[in-house]
């Protein structure tokens, strides 16, 4: 397991964007595949996107594509889900998740993850 940390949540207006960030302090994540969920109020956490360990592959939800982007600065150790064209829907508590594993497994399941930060809050007004 690894301690995660989300970053650069906040307000913004539908239409604005946001870019968030997950990292592992003190440790290095780019040996881990890494997915975005998030949770709004009164509904299950759902799949976001995610990205392998290398950053060759991405996948997103239908609700995000063409809208949201994955991507992943191994030089950083960090992971970055940048939010474009938000839409009031969006709003939810947004949460990394990370896992060492040569292949893909379940990645839209939060279960397959070994490792899950406290969240960020992201809150999209109309």
């Amino acid at each position: 397991q690894v301690h995660l940390v989300e970053s650069g949540g906040g307000s913004v207006q539908a239409g604005g964007s946001l870019r968030l960030s997950c990292a592992a302090p003190g440790r290095t994540l780019n040996s881990y595949n890494v997915g975005w969920f998030r949770q709004a109020p009164g509904k299950e956490r759902e799949f976001v996107t995610a990205i392998t360990w290398s950053g060759g592959s991405t996948y997103y939800a239908d609700s995000v594509k063409g809208r949201f982007t994955i991507s992943r600065d191994n030089a950083k150790s960090t992971v970055y889900l940048q939010m474009n064209s938000l839409k009031p829907e969006d709003t939810a508590v947004y949460y990394c998740a990370a896992r060492t594993s040569i292949r893909l497994g379940d990645y839209r399941n939060i279960g397959w993850y070994d490792s899950c930060g406290q969240g960020t809050q992201v809150t999209v007004s109309s």
